[in-house]
């Protein structure tokens, strides 16, 4: 039965690293439509709040997984599971192993070119049977999107890596979702340098502290340093009234707000539904601050909901019959 928690309007799935890995391998293996899996840290919670296209995208994806122990742990304060981290590199490994054991094709779009070059020669090294479909580099502008989405389409990949920043990576895998015809669309960032040895990962130390952040700090302080003081200062004072409301509430059930994203009751069937219900509203009204948005906010809201609606469509005729642990 799949599990799944929510924080700051982004529901997320509660699975470990081996079984977000088998999911995505059974899903090539039983389906061939497009599904996208997203990891999310604390930088794309903060960006969620003003960017429309990003929360649209994170709504339509079809598995979530909480990549940074900032989140997880703050998923477990608010009384929720979230069993551990998957981080995008390792969720990536995992899918490279299961791709050579399963005889699937991958393919992989972004960093620079002697970047991606070096990835692909790392990882027939050290996945002799994998297969790759093919690779191309991120620089490239509006005009070539089409011709990109051919080229992947065509290679016959089963699982498509994006080594792009967020949150084009997010936007664009939504945007050409149904064209690109991949099974599994992963996210992965900047895994590209790490794992073809252009940047040093953090230390497990570091990771196990939810400090891998700061070891990136360390290693591009010009490029970082801005962006993480004002995330990392924007996510704890979020996640920490989050928090604070959801125990508040799941103390005094019977005084919660309906519509409120803390409501917590004892019936499974009612939390769940009700919490659903709720961080949609909850992201609605978030959307409602954003400037310059083209679209009025009843559109937003029909739009939002539209996409939770799809996602679960799909997820639930792909995965039919595949039976997950918890």
């Amino acid at each position: 039965m799949k599990q799944h928690a929510s924080l700051l309007g982004v529901e997320f799935d509660a699975v470990t690293l081996d079984q977000a890995a088998q999911r995505c391998v059974d899903i090539c293996l039983r389906s061939n439509n497009s599904h996208v899996v997203m990891t999310i840290n604390a930088s794309h919670l903060c960006m969620i709040r003003r960017d429309v296209a990003l929360a649209h995208a994170c709504s339509a994806a079809d598995m979530t997984v909480a990549d940074g122990m900032p989140v997880v742990w703050a998923i477990r304060a608010s009384g929720q599971r979230m069993p551990e981290r998957v981080a995008g590199i390792d969720l990536m490994e995992g899918l490279l192993r299961g791709a050579a054991s399963n005889g699937l094709c991958v393919y992989f779009l972004g960093a620079h070119q002697q970047v991606v070059e070096k990835l692909v020669r790392v990882c027939e090294a050290r996945f002799p049977q994998l297969k790759i479909a093919g690779f191309r580099n991120g620089y490239f502008g509006p005009d070539e999107h089409e011709i990109i989405v051919d080229e992947i389409r065509a290679s016959g990949a089963h699982i498509l890596f994006i080594g792009l920043p967020s949150p084009f990576k997010e936007v664009w895998s939504e945007r050409y979702r149904d064209r690109l015809q991949v099974p599994v669309i992963l996210g992965v960032g900047g895994s590209f340098d790490v794992l073809a040895g252009f940047i040093r990962r953090a230390p497990r130390l570091f990771q196990s502290l939810g400090l891998e952040w700061f070891w990136r700090l360390m290693m591009e302080p010009r490029k970082l340093w801005r962006r993480y003081l004002s995330t990392n200062s924007e996510f704890i004072w979020l996640a920490l009234r989050e928090v604070v409301a959801r125990r508040a509430y799941a103390a005094r059930p019977e005084e919660a707000i309906a519509g409120s994203a803390s409501v917590v009751r004892r019936d499974d069937r009612k939390v769940g539904t009700e919490r659903r219900v709720a961080d949609r509203r909850i992201l609605v009204r978030r959307r409602s601050s954003v400037r310059d948005s083209q679209l009025p906010i009843p559109d937003r809201r029909r739009g939002i909901e539209r996409r939770i609606s799809e996602r679960r469509a799909r997820s639930a005729n792909a995965l039919k019959g595949i039976e997950v642990s918890a």
